[in-house]
């Protein structure tokens, strides 16, 4: 952890975050276990025969728990407090998990997988509001890229667990539930206080549209989009004739991809108009999927290479929407735009899943990527726009571009919001 304290001959010290490394352990255990998760769970769908479109509505029944987790969780955190909740979600993830190789039924999995991306929401909500909580202003940056890195890597590293061990038994699945138990060791030991609850704030999609239509068109469209190569992406790999080594990296490769473009099109986004980033992301994401319902079956390399582009342009489009729409909130409606984007984006990720999943089983696997083209060929129409209808933000009232991780950015605003700063 020395490499995080930047001493040198005339310069500052930074301050150590060595108090958080139990959380950051924590929240790489989580993500580990929820990488994993979804890519088992629709190749393990798929071996069962339930069916693409009822694999798609496992994974629409996700993201309608983590949609409603949004409004609920922050409840349970001021009750509670951070621990408590943390401890109920993971066990009940744990046991979640568990349950879907115990009992292989499409309509239960439909109820676990509610269940599951309720706990998820919920658990990234109370892992970033505490890391927010426990870093002070001059080091809040330096923590959640750290954190990025922890999520990037724990995700695309936990893909090659599937050729490890197979989709076909019960070891993947008791594997990601031991994930979800352990993340709870850091956690109840870590020598540090719960951070102090966040505060009450009034929820008001209404508001966040009036703030920033695009922002709002460009999350649900990240949802339908985004969300569905992760929960259908497998699917699509699979009936494009990669073994599940390759569908491995087919995922890897897509995230390695967002995580390289991220910065440069936040960089250029601070510079000029964000919505012609917008743009140049949404297209790009447009051409790979192009790309992509043209490569042939078994062509293993070029899907790589195609799903690599398509994280590189479709995964900062999140930060990009929600930079957008802060450069047009006051610092006091920041809280209010992270809630109604996040909630936008989860209702988005309902239905994209489904709607990929009907593509596929009707017009074979190559069509799901057409459909994420035209969705984002409309993000980009809608773009153009809604240029016509506002100038751009001038570049005084422009605030600095952050990368986020879709998780729960609400809880981490109201955290800041309160000032709790950590124990020395």
């Amino acid at each position: 952890m020395r490499a995080l304290v930047v001493i040198g001959r005339g310069a500052r010290a930074m301050p150590s975050l060595r108090h958080l490394i139990p959380l950051f352990i924590a929240a790489g255990i989580l993500l580990a276990g929820n990488g994993i998760q979804g890519t088992l769970v629709t190749l393990r769908a798929d071996a069962e025969g339930f069916g693409a479109a009822l694999i798609g509505l496992i994974g629409t029944a996700y993201f309608a728990g983590f949609a409603a987790s949004c409004i609920v969780t922050p409840h349970f955190i001021r009750r509670v407090g951070h621990i408590r909740v943390f401890a109920a979600l993971a066990t009940i993830a744990s046991a979640g998990t568990l349950a879907l190789v115990l009992l292989i039924d499409p309509y239960v999995w439909l109820l676990i997988r509610f269940a599951m991306g309720f706990c998820f929401s919920g658990l990234f909500t109370v892992m970033e509001s505490w890391l927010n909580a426990s870093s002070k202003n001059t080091d809040r940056g330096r923590v959640f890229s750290i954190y990025r890195l922890v999520d990037l890597g724990a995700v695309a590293g936990t893909q090659f667990l599937l050729p490890l061990f197979g989709t076909g038994g019960f070891e993947l699945f008791a594997i990601t539930a031991i994930f979800f138990s352990l993340s709870l060791v850091p956690v109840s030991l870590a020598d540090r206080s719960s951070p102090k609850p966040p505060s009450q704030f009034n929820f008001d999609l209404k508001a966040v549209w009036i703030i920033s239509p695009l922002a709002c068109l460009g999350c649900l469209t990240l949802g339908m989009t985004n969300a569905s190569f992760r929960l259908i992406g497998p699917l699509y790999a699979e009936r494009m004739g990669l073994d599940t080594a390759a569908i491995a990296i087919f995922i890897a490769v897509e995230i390695i991809g967002g995580a390289m473009l991220q910065y440069p099109l936040g960089y250029l986004s601070d510079r000029y108009d964000r919505r012609w980033m917008v743009i140049i992301a949404t297209l790009g994401a447009a051409v790979a999927g192009f790309y992509l319902s043209w490569v042939p079956h078994g062509a293993v390399y070029p899907i790589y290479f195609g799903s690599f582009l398509f994280g590189a342009f479709a995964i900062p489009l999140y930060s990009l929407s929600v930079a957008h729409a802060n450069d047009r909130a006051d610092p006091d409606q920041y809280v209010l735009v992270a809630a109604g984007l996040l909630f936008i984006y989860a209702v988005g990720a309902s239905i994209g899943p489904l709607v990929g999943s009907v593509v596929i089983e009707q017009f074979g696997a190559p069509a799901f990527f057409t459909y994420t083209s035209l969705i984002h060929v409309s993000l980009i129409l809608a773009t153009l726009f809604r240029m016509t209808k506002r100038p751009r933000v001038s570049e005084k009232a422009r605030k600095r571009f952050a990368m986020l991780l879709r998780t729960s950015p609400v809880i981490a605003k109201l955290a800041a919001r309160n000032g709790a700063a950590p124990k020395e």
